[in-house]
């Protein structure tokens, strides 16, 4: 057994990295979370069989508790809520690296600990585990829409942000260097989980995927961090990986939105924010029916589908996956474009079109697409905003001003599926709604692309 142990640790280390460099691409994906499934198996087995655990009684319940939990969160969540998901599963690892902290810090509460690495290891894990925790349970209020999906400010907020941040760093080194006084103990976990739901509250809709991938990167650091005070090897790599690959996937976003991390995390992105364009009385809003796309569609060339969260809140990738399916059989060639941050966090769009079984191959990213968008005769928008926001482009003055987008307004005519005319979330409004070129289909995404596909089914003058 005493073999096993560190045999345990090295395969699982393996298998975690070779999982993270197998989902790089589609076409090994699932081999890739097959072996992250299967390193953590090994994982938990070479944690259970140490010396150090002697009664199993409390860890049972644990892992029956646990399995009562995530069984049916992966069961019966549908794909579409995925993202909130996601923030839960960060809100539980992190609340469990600042309980393991907090135990161990107990045990270390001696004056022989003082200023030893130890506590210093485990004030740092404990402060990213308890601010990953209610920061990322904000996130999924958020996205949830219980809370507010715009931006929370008040005046003062930065000044307000930067006393917490000064105030729990300072109690965390005072433990550090005198871990008797557990008094100040509560006070700095309190300190912690405040300093989360300021973190994330000022933070709009818009940046969602990027807070995302960010608190995956706090969540693995804790984790690593804890590994270097348990002196846990496994717990060492893991969390590095984890924290890497979330930080490496938060500046991809950032790259995508044009923005930096400063400017996400302390900007307050996502307020209100008015459009410089004229009035909106001056301007004219022009709708057309399921049967008039259709037979526009079916007479079409080249169509380039351009989905967003509207696609996934109705659950409509499967009505898009018939709509490319009869779109193709008429010879109509049809392109997914797909931007980095479409939806509530990174990939969204890419896992419900997989699911939905439409061809990898037929997905493009923005750089590639844009391009041949002026040769394309139809852009359908499936409850996409801000990432074909052409202000992102035309006007400094926006809030989103130098934000890559895809230009679906230089397409010969565009179609838009929508609810309303309410702005998109980042709470901006969207001059492509008014171009001469642009047709709004006003209803459901699910019911409406169903319709589209019915009636390119049915019949009609042919391609």
């Amino acid at each position: 057994m005493d073999a096993f142990i560190p045999f345990a640790a090295i395969a699982a280390s393996a298998l975690f990295i070779l999982s993270l460099m197998w989902m790089s691409h589609p076409s090994t994906a699932r081999r890739g979370v097959r072996a992250g499934e299967i390193g953590m198996a090994i994982a938990i087995v070479g944690a259970l069989v140490q010396h150090e655990v002697v009664d199993y009684h409390l860890i049972i319940i644990a892992m029956i508790a646990g399995c009562a939990v995530g069984i049916p969160m992966a069961l019966l969540m549908p794909m579409t809520a995925i993202p909130q998901r996601t923030a839960m599963s960060h809100a539980f690892g992190a609340l469990a690296v600042g309980l393991i902290g907090a135990a161990e810090f107990y045990k270390h509460a001696q004056p022989q600990f003082a200023g030893g690495f130890v506590l210093w290891a485990l004030m740092f894990e404990m402060l990213l585990g308890f601010l990953t925790c209610t920061a990322s349970v904000v996130a999924f209020g958020k996205l949830q829409e219980i809370l507010p999906t715009r931006a929370i400010v008040f005046p003062g907020q930065r000044i307000v942000n930067g006393l917490v941040a000064l105030a729990t760093v300072a109690v965390a080194a005072t433990l550090a260097l005198d871990p008797t006084q557990t008094y100040l103990f509560p006070v700095f976990v309190g300190l912690a989980l405040l300093f989360g739901v300021l973190l994330v509250i000022p933070i709009g809709g818009a940046d969602m995927p990027t807070v995302i991938a960010l608190l995956n990167s706090y969540a693995g650091l804790a984790a690593s961090a804890m590994g270097f005070a348990l002196g846990n090897k496994l717990l060492i790599v893991a969390g590095a990986l984890d924290g890497a690959s979330g930080f490496i996937l938060a500046l991809v976003m950032c790259k995508a939105m044009n923005r930096s991390f400063a400017n996400v995390m302390f900007g307050g992105f996502g307020a209100v924010a008015a459009s410089s364009a004229g009035g909106k009385d001056d301007r004219v809003v022009r709708s057309a029916s399921a049967e008039e796309a259709a037979l526009q569609m079916e007479n079409a060339s080249s169509v380039v589908v351009i989905p967003g969260y509207g696609m996934a809140v109705s659950q409509a990738q499967h009505k898009v996956s018939e709509l490319y399916q009869a779109l193709t059989k008429k010879g109509v060639d049809v392109k997914f474009a797909i931007h980095p941050v479409a939806g509530r966090m990174p990939g969204h769009m890419n896992v419900l079109l997989a699911e939905a079984n439409v061809p990898y191959e037929q997905l493009v990213e923005l750089d590639d697409i844009n391009p041949d968008m002026p040769q394309t005769d139809i852009a359908l928008i499936i409850g996409a905003n801000d990432t074909i926001n052409p202000s992102a482009r035309d006007d400094p003055g926006s809030a989103i001003a130098g934000m890559p987008i895809i230009e679906a307004d230089r397409a010969r005519s565009v179609f838009i599926i929508k609810r309303s005319m309410n702005a998109g979330f980042a709470g901006i409004d969207n001059p492509i709604y008014y171009n001469a070129n642009t047709q709004m289909l006003f209803g459901d995404a699910k019911d409406m692309v169903g319709a589209i596909a019915k009636e390119l089914s049915g019949g009609g003058s042919g391609h």
